[in-house]
């Protein structure tokens, strides 16, 4: 039997596995599933981001908060993904031997709805960038509204097929974004000059805590949700490399850039800064490339999720749903919450890595297998007790105005809550099968 007959589901369309474990022939190496993660990483949202960093701190601070906040979510992915490739499931399946059975979809629900919010804000990061792109080049004022319909329903289409459609996508793109990237960093090197990036700031410099914390944001949904492409990897090693350089390298190539880009050039406008190197159409089509790569993978573990929830539907009808929420989203302008948006989802999403982290690598990892779920409970509360106490505690680490800033323990919340729930869940969770 060939490999495309052995995948082909019930439905006539390529099976993704998104309620059971992939199965191992199927698996990938190392090498393909990074230019996935690197795809991912590489997008706009880093890149203004990158610019905020440029024009908020000096150039050592804002290169040291993206290195360090990429390392961190590189280890963090790294662990995440080692559970994905040993269990072989999405992150929403992992979390039914947390959480129960029907306290497990509570956190799909929640995963999904962040991954829609992200899916939006990266939307309008694109409708935004080809408003003036269109403006400046072709004269063309396209409204906001139209531009993120057009670009969502472009960035869903690939998500309703799944991981290998990510793949292909990932490995076509990557390099040209690359090449792209390199051209640009030249073009402003050599019309600046280098003085430019070492000029002191304006105003009051961002704290190098919430610096991390912001790079660590903008990319932690995609750490916790690293399951849904490491339950693809051949071997666990292959999962934590691919998932450490993926997430190391997709999140700072971006921001660095465009911390040298907005230093170079004066501006946090990505969008005019390529139309002054006199790179106006290329930076549409690579633009273009880089965000339909990382909100495919959005929308796909949105998808995920909800397929958890609503176990009756298929998964393509539940993305083609899931992605008209989103772009409604994106149309509706969450793209001006970004900051705000950011904060949230590091106090929610982040505590969730370090649940079922600790719950396999330290209290049960035996009940972590696809058969186990006919036994498991509906309700496990002391997982839903921890992620509540977690999402407390990052914010009562974050600074005011997102959170109550009552004190600071690394300087990073999304670490403090990652960290916070990885420690009680092992506590909590040893007395509990003492007990048991």
């Amino acid at each position: 039997m060939s490999e495309a007959s052995q995948v082909i589901g019930s439905e006539g369309n390529t099976q993704d596995f998104e309620r059971e474990p992939v199965p191992q022939h199927l698996r990938k190496k190392w090498l393909s599933m990074s230019l996935v993660w690197i795809a991912i990483g590489i997008d706009l949202s880093a890149m203004f981001l990158g610019a905020e960093l440029g024009n908020g701190m000096n150039l050592a601070d804002s290169l040291t908060a993206t290195i360090v906040g990429s390392v961190i979510l590189g280890l963090i992915g790294a662990l995440c993904a080692y559970v994905g490739a040993k269990t072989g499931l999405s992150t929403a399946m992992i979390s039914r031997f947390l959480f129960g059975n029907v306290g497990a979809r509570i956190v799909s629900i929640v995963l999904g709805i962040f991954s829609l919010g992200w899916f939006g804000v990266q939307v309008g990061f694109f409708s935004s960038n080809m408003h003036t792109a269109f403006d400046k080049l072709l004269g063309i004022d396209l409204p906001l509204g139209v531009l993120s319909f057009v670009g969502g329903l472009l960035m869903m289409s690939t998500a309703i097929w799944g991981y290998r459609s990510i793949e292909r996508l990932s490995v076509w793109s990557v390099p040209l974004l690359v090449i792209f990237i390199g051209v640009a960093i030249v073009a402003a090197f050599k019309t600046k000059g280098t003085s430019a990036i070492w000029e002191p700031i304006a105003g009051a410099p961002i704290p190098m805590g919430i610096a991390i914390s912001l790079v660590i944001g903008i990319f932690i949904v995609g750490t916790v949700l690293s399951p849904d492409i490491g339950r693809w990897a051949r071997t666990p090693m292959h999962a934590v490399t691919a998932a450490f350089i993926g997430f190391f390298v997709g999140n700072s190539f971006m921001t660095i850039i465009a911390i040298f880009l907005s230093r170079l050039m004066d501006t946090d406008d990505l969008t005019n800064i390529f139309i002054a190197l006199g790179l106006g159409l290329p930076a549409i089509i690579v633009l273009t490339l880089a965000q339909w790569t990382t909100n495919t993978n959005n929308l796909y573990s949105a998808s995920l999720g909800f397929s958890v929830v609503f176990q009756k539907f298929p998964k393509k009808w539940i993305t083609v749903i899931a992605g008209l929420i989103a772009t409604s989203l994106a149309v509706f302008g969450i793209y001006d919450k970004f900051l705000s948006f950011l904060n949230v989802i590091t106090s929610f999403v982040s505590p969730i890595g370090g649940l079922y982290t600790a719950e396999y690598l330290l209290v049960d990892r035996k009940k972590f297998t696809f058969e186990g779920l006919d036994r498991n409970r509906n309700w496990i509360f002391r997982s839903l007790v921890v992620w509540i106490l977690a999402t407390l505690f990052a914010y009562m680490t974050t600074p005011s105005p997102d959170g109550f800033g009552l004190f600071q323990l690394t300087r990073v919340p999304a670490l403090d809550a990652f960290v916070f729930a990885f420690i009680v869940q092992w506590i909590i969770g040893k007395i509990a099968s003492k007990k048991g």
